[in-house]
């Protein structure tokens, strides 16, 4: 991983720079905002209903009707802006032709992939970190429990790093960012629903349909159970990309 850093630097000044990544984070921002808003609406709506009904206050729980939703509206909004930030990682430099000169320099493609791979998880977890003024009204209020809230900010961050991974490789196909941000967000939406099918394709490839299904894998971190399964996942989803990737930047250097 020889260089790693000062690719990450690069990178990570290449990214904070460009107004799409300040329009990516506005947009999750607001949105998510919004999904807060209207979460903790429907609590109040809920609340003032129960007051005459004792038997709906007794149904009424926080997590399932506040944190839970919120994570899952985060996670949708996350599929598609993950693609408008991992879509610029290499195409942009094969466009320019600077993938050549990188790919020169005494840095491995170990260290070129870990660079810009890492500058992007900076980006995400800002992205992320500007959510939390969320949990920390609820928290300062009681609200909220500390479990689903972790479990569910940790499948987002897993999430978003498995769809960076995936978009990083088919960045690296391409020189175009448009194609590349347009199939990585058709890929990772297939990763999403891919398991709608599983019910009617059969006993054997409807559990291999869940088995790829993202979806499927963050149920878990949205219930507030760290579930190893659904960890492996994530980690083995990056990592294979990643590898993808890595292979990618060898045929470039390889052409060149």
């Amino acid at each position: 991983m020889n260089g790693w850093y000062a690719v990450f630097r690069k990178e990570a000044a290449n990214i904070f720079v460009s107004p799409i990544a300040y329009a990516v984070m506005a947009i999750f921002l607001v949105i998510a905002g919004f999904f807060f808003w209207a979460n903790l609406s429907l609590l109040s709506l809920l609340s003032l209903k129960a007051a005459n009904n004792p038997m709906l206050s007794q149904q009424i729980n926080f997590t399932d009707i506040v944190v839970r939703p919120l994570i899952q509206n985060m996670s949708i909004v996350m599929l598609f802006v993950m693609p408008l930030v991992s879509m610029r990682l290499f195409s942009e430099e094969k466009k320019s032709g600077s993938i050549e000169l990188l790919l020169t320099y005494p840095i491995t493609d170990l260290g070129v992939l870990a660079g810009k791979f890492f500058a992007a998880l900076v980006f995400l977890g800002v992205m992320l970190a500007g959510t939390l003024s969320f949990p920390v009204l609820l928290f300062a209020y009681g609200a909220t429990e500390f479990g689903p809230m972790f479990t569910g900010y940790l499948g987002l961050f897993l999430m978003g790093a498995a769809f960076m991974s995936l978009g990083m490789f088919l960045s690296s196909l391409t020189e175009n960012q448009i194609v590349a941000g347009t199939i990585s967000f058709g890929a990772a939406l297939m990763f999403w629903i891919i398991s709608w099918t599983s019910s009617f394709a059969g006993e054997k490839a409807g559990y291999v349909l869940k088995q790829l299904s993202i979806l499927e894998h963050m149920e878990s971190f949205h219930k507030g159970i760290l579930s190893l399964p659904d960890l492996s996942f994530f980690v083995l989803f990056t990592a294979f990309f990643l590898f993808l990737t890595a292979r990618s930047l060898e045929t470039c250097r390889w052409k060149g």
